[in-house]
Protein backbone atom coordinates (compact mmCIF):
# COMPACT_ATOMS: atom_id res chain seq x y z
CA UNK A 1 0.00 0.00 0.00
CA UNK A 2 1.42 3.38 -0.98
CA UNK A 3 1.02 6.25 1.47
CA UNK A 4 0.79 9.74 0.03
CA UNK A 5 1.96 12.56 2.27
CA UNK A 6 1.09 16.18 1.61
CA UNK A 7 3.23 18.93 3.06
CA UNK A 8 2.77 22.61 3.61
CA UNK A 9 6.50 22.89 2.99
CA UNK A 10 7.55 23.62 -0.61
CA UNK A 11 7.56 20.66 -2.98
CA UNK A 12 9.04 20.09 -6.42
CA UNK A 13 12.54 19.68 -7.84
CA UNK A 14 15.31 21.30 -5.86
CA UNK A 15 18.95 22.05 -6.48
CA UNK A 16 21.81 22.07 -4.05
CA UNK A 17 22.33 19.85 -1.03
CA UNK A 18 19.54 18.70 1.24
CA UNK A 19 20.12 19.66 4.87
CA UNK A 20 19.83 16.87 7.42
CA UNK A 21 20.14 17.67 11.11
CA UNK A 22 21.41 15.30 13.78
CA UNK A 23 21.26 15.64 17.54
CA UNK A 24 21.36 13.58 20.71
CA UNK A 25 18.06 13.14 22.50
CA UNK A 26 19.81 13.47 25.87
CA UNK A 27 22.89 15.32 27.10
CA UNK A 28 23.62 12.55 29.60
CA UNK A 29 27.06 11.16 28.75
CA UNK A 30 27.05 13.12 25.49
CA UNK A 31 30.86 13.09 25.19
CA UNK A 32 30.69 9.32 24.64
CA UNK A 33 28.87 9.73 21.33
CA UNK A 34 30.97 10.79 18.34
CA UNK A 35 29.35 12.89 15.62
CA UNK A 36 28.23 10.89 12.57
CA UNK A 37 30.87 11.12 9.85
CA UNK A 38 30.90 10.54 6.13
CA UNK A 39 32.07 7.12 5.01
CA UNK A 40 35.55 7.51 3.56
CA UNK A 41 38.05 4.69 3.24
CA UNK A 42 41.40 5.88 4.64
CA UNK A 43 44.16 6.02 3.60
CA UNK A 44 43.06 5.80 -0.03
CA UNK A 45 45.52 5.00 -2.80
CA UNK A 46 45.03 7.72 -5.38
CA UNK A 47 48.39 7.31 -7.08
CA UNK A 48 47.07 5.17 -9.93
CA UNK A 49 44.45 6.45 -12.36
CA UNK A 50 42.58 3.14 -12.08
CA UNK A 51 42.66 3.00 -8.28
CA UNK A 52 39.28 2.23 -6.70
CA UNK A 53 39.78 5.37 -4.59
CA UNK A 54 39.37 7.43 -7.79
CA UNK A 55 36.51 5.43 -9.27
CA UNK A 56 33.45 7.74 -9.64
CA UNK A 57 31.07 4.91 -8.74
CA UNK A 58 32.95 4.16 -5.51
CA UNK A 59 33.26 7.83 -4.58
CA UNK A 60 29.53 8.39 -5.26
CA UNK A 61 28.54 5.42 -3.11
CA UNK A 62 30.79 6.28 -0.18
CA UNK A 63 29.73 9.93 -0.19
CA UNK A 64 26.12 8.90 0.45
CA UNK A 65 26.72 6.95 3.66
CA UNK A 66 27.46 8.24 7.14
CA UNK A 67 29.06 6.24 9.95
CA UNK A 68 27.77 6.01 13.52
CA UNK A 69 30.45 4.64 15.82
CA UNK A 70 30.03 2.39 18.84
CA UNK A 71 30.20 4.33 22.14
CA UNK A 72 30.90 1.32 24.40
CA UNK A 73 33.10 -1.74 24.86
CA UNK A 74 30.78 -4.73 25.22
CA UNK A 75 31.26 -8.50 25.31
CA UNK A 76 27.97 -10.35 25.54
CA UNK A 77 27.12 -14.05 25.61
CA UNK A 78 23.84 -15.95 25.39
CA UNK A 79 22.45 -18.27 28.05
CA UNK A 80 19.21 -19.61 29.44
CA UNK A 81 18.14 -19.48 33.07
CA UNK A 82 17.00 -22.57 34.98
CA UNK A 83 13.42 -21.95 33.84
CA UNK A 84 14.51 -21.58 30.22
CA UNK A 85 14.36 -17.81 29.90
CA UNK A 86 16.87 -16.38 27.42
CA UNK A 87 19.32 -13.92 29.03
CA UNK A 88 22.39 -11.90 28.16
CA UNK A 89 25.67 -12.65 29.95
CA UNK A 90 28.27 -9.95 30.52
CA UNK A 91 31.43 -11.89 29.68
CA UNK A 92 33.65 -9.07 30.93
CA UNK A 93 32.25 -9.37 34.45
CA UNK A 94 33.82 -6.98 36.93
CA UNK A 95 36.38 -5.98 34.28
CA UNK A 96 33.62 -4.41 32.19
CA UNK A 97 33.97 -0.63 31.77
CA UNK A 98 30.16 -0.45 31.85
CA UNK A 99 28.55 -1.02 35.26
CA UNK A 100 26.09 -3.92 35.37
CA UNK A 101 23.23 -1.63 36.43
CA UNK A 102 23.86 0.63 33.41
CA UNK A 103 24.35 -2.29 31.03
CA UNK A 104 20.80 -3.46 31.72
CA UNK A 105 19.52 0.00 30.76
CA UNK A 106 21.50 0.09 27.51
CA UNK A 107 21.22 -3.43 26.16
CA UNK A 108 18.08 -5.55 26.15
CA UNK A 109 17.04 -8.87 24.69
CA UNK A 110 13.67 -8.67 22.97
CA UNK A 111 10.95 -10.90 24.38
CA UNK A 112 11.32 -14.35 22.83
CA UNK A 113 7.78 -14.29 21.45
CA UNK A 114 8.78 -11.30 19.28
CA UNK A 115 11.84 -12.86 17.64
CA UNK A 116 11.53 -13.21 13.86
CA UNK A 117 12.89 -16.77 14.07
CA UNK A 118 12.65 -19.00 17.15
CA UNK A 119 16.38 -19.76 17.11
CA UNK A 120 17.63 -16.20 16.50
CA UNK A 121 17.42 -13.87 19.51
CA UNK A 122 17.04 -10.15 18.90
CA UNK A 123 19.28 -7.82 20.93
CA UNK A 124 18.82 -4.06 21.06
CA UNK A 125 21.34 -1.38 22.03
CA UNK A 126 19.66 1.93 22.86
CA UNK A 127 21.28 5.06 21.43
CA UNK A 128 20.45 8.79 21.53
CA UNK A 129 21.16 9.58 17.84
CA UNK A 130 18.27 11.24 16.02
CA UNK A 131 18.06 12.71 12.49
CA UNK A 132 15.63 15.37 11.22
CA UNK A 133 14.86 17.30 8.03
CA UNK A 134 12.53 20.06 6.85
CA UNK A 135 11.71 18.44 3.53
CA UNK A 136 10.91 14.87 2.55
CA UNK A 137 13.97 12.80 3.44
CA UNK A 138 14.16 9.10 4.23
CA UNK A 139 16.90 7.59 6.35
CA UNK A 140 18.02 3.99 5.77
CA UNK A 141 20.02 2.20 8.45
CA UNK A 142 22.32 -0.61 7.27
CA UNK A 143 25.19 -2.73 8.51
CA UNK A 144 28.86 -1.77 8.25
CA UNK A 145 29.52 -3.52 4.93
CA UNK A 146 32.73 -1.54 4.27
CA UNK A 147 34.30 -2.26 7.67
CA UNK A 148 36.49 -5.37 8.07
CA UNK A 149 36.30 -7.22 11.37
CA UNK A 150 38.82 -10.02 12.06
CA UNK A 151 36.14 -11.53 14.33
CA UNK A 152 32.84 -11.16 12.41
CA UNK A 153 29.68 -10.55 14.38
CA UNK A 154 27.60 -13.74 14.81
CA UNK A 155 24.53 -12.40 13.02
CA UNK A 156 23.07 -9.46 11.17
CA UNK A 157 21.71 -6.07 12.15
CA UNK A 158 18.12 -5.06 11.52
CA UNK A 159 17.96 -2.37 8.90
CA UNK A 160 15.17 0.15 8.61
CA UNK A 161 13.88 3.01 6.49
CA UNK A 162 11.54 5.86 7.50
CA UNK A 163 10.97 9.60 6.82
CA UNK A 164 12.87 11.85 9.20
CA UNK A 165 10.86 14.95 8.31
CA UNK A 166 7.72 13.34 9.77
CA UNK A 167 8.90 10.52 11.99
CA UNK A 168 12.17 11.45 13.72
CA UNK A 169 13.06 8.98 16.42
CA UNK A 170 16.23 7.77 18.15
CA UNK A 171 18.02 5.03 16.26
CA UNK A 172 19.02 1.84 17.98
CA UNK A 173 21.37 -0.98 17.07
CA UNK A 174 19.12 -4.02 16.66
CA UNK A 175 20.91 -7.33 16.14
CA UNK A 176 19.63 -10.75 15.09
CA UNK A 177 21.88 -13.37 16.70
CA UNK A 178 22.38 -16.36 14.38
CA UNK A 179 25.31 -18.22 15.97
CA UNK A 180 24.62 -18.46 19.69
CA UNK A 181 27.92 -20.23 20.33
CA UNK A 182 29.77 -17.02 19.38
CA UNK A 183 29.65 -13.95 21.59
CA UNK A 184 28.78 -10.42 20.52
CA UNK A 185 31.89 -8.23 20.83
CA UNK A 186 31.52 -4.48 20.26
CA UNK A 187 34.42 -2.07 20.59
CA UNK A 188 34.22 1.62 21.35
CA UNK A 189 35.10 3.69 18.29
CA UNK A 190 34.42 0.99 15.71
CA UNK A 191 31.68 1.56 13.11
CA UNK A 192 28.36 0.33 14.54
CA UNK A 193 26.11 1.02 11.55
CA UNK A 194 25.74 3.26 8.51
CA UNK A 195 22.93 5.63 7.56
CA UNK A 196 21.97 6.81 4.10
CA UNK A 197 19.64 9.70 3.27
CA UNK A 198 17.30 9.91 0.27
CA UNK A 199 15.78 13.20 -0.80
CA UNK A 200 13.70 13.87 -3.92
CA UNK A 201 16.33 12.75 -6.38
CA UNK A 202 19.38 10.49 -6.57
CA UNK A 203 21.74 13.34 -7.44
CA UNK A 204 21.20 15.63 -4.46
CA UNK A 205 24.09 15.62 -2.00
CA UNK A 206 23.52 15.67 1.76
CA UNK A 207 24.72 18.35 4.14
CA UNK A 208 24.75 16.94 7.67
CA UNK A 209 24.64 19.54 10.47
CA UNK A 210 24.36 19.30 14.23
CA UNK A 211 20.95 20.65 15.19
CA UNK A 212 19.62 22.39 18.27
CA UNK A 213 17.19 20.43 20.41
CA UNK A 214 14.68 23.26 20.44
CA UNK A 215 11.56 23.38 22.59
CA UNK A 216 9.39 22.89 19.49
CA UNK A 217 11.41 19.85 18.39
CA UNK A 218 11.32 18.32 21.88
CA UNK A 219 7.55 18.80 22.07
CA UNK A 220 7.07 17.14 18.68
CA UNK A 221 9.26 14.17 19.64
CA UNK A 222 7.20 13.75 22.80
CA UNK A 223 4.00 13.54 20.77
CA UNK A 224 5.25 10.71 18.53
CA UNK A 225 7.42 8.81 21.01
CA UNK A 226 6.37 5.44 22.36
CA UNK A 227 3.41 4.97 20.02
CA UNK A 228 4.88 1.67 18.81
CA UNK A 229 3.71 0.23 22.14
CA UNK A 230 0.07 0.94 21.27
CA UNK A 231 -0.34 0.38 17.51
CA UNK A 232 1.08 -2.18 15.09
CA UNK A 233 1.41 -0.02 11.98
CA UNK A 234 3.03 3.24 13.08
CA UNK A 235 3.30 4.45 9.47
CA UNK A 236 -0.48 4.80 9.52
CA UNK A 237 0.03 7.74 11.91
CA UNK A 238 1.98 9.86 9.43
CA UNK A 239 -1.00 12.09 8.61
CA UNK A 240 -1.59 12.81 12.30
CA UNK A 241 2.14 13.40 12.79
CA UNK A 242 2.19 15.91 9.95
CA UNK A 243 -0.68 17.83 11.51
CA UNK A 244 1.23 18.10 14.80
CA UNK A 245 4.58 18.95 13.18
CA UNK A 246 6.02 22.43 13.79
CA UNK A 247 6.93 24.40 10.64
CA UNK A 248 10.66 23.99 11.22
CA UNK A 249 12.68 21.22 12.86
CA UNK A 250 16.27 21.88 11.74
CA UNK A 251 17.96 24.75 13.54
CA UNK A 252 21.73 24.41 13.09
CA UNK A 253 23.60 24.49 16.35
CA UNK A 254 25.66 27.60 16.93
CA UNK A 255 29.35 27.26 17.68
Amino acid sequence: MQITITHDRPEGPRSGPVTVGWFLTSDKGAILFDPPERLIQRPPNRGHAKSAARCPAVVQMESRYFVVRCPYDLHLGFAREDKGKAVLVNRMGTASPVRSSKLAEMVTMVNESEWRFPDRPTVQLSLPYCFIADETVYVTQVGTFAHYRPDPLPGTIFGGRFPIDLWPRPLMWAFEWHDLSTDIVLRRGEPLFYVQFEADGPDRPVQLVEAERTAELSAYLEKISGVVNYVNQTFSLFKAAEAARPPKLVVPKGR
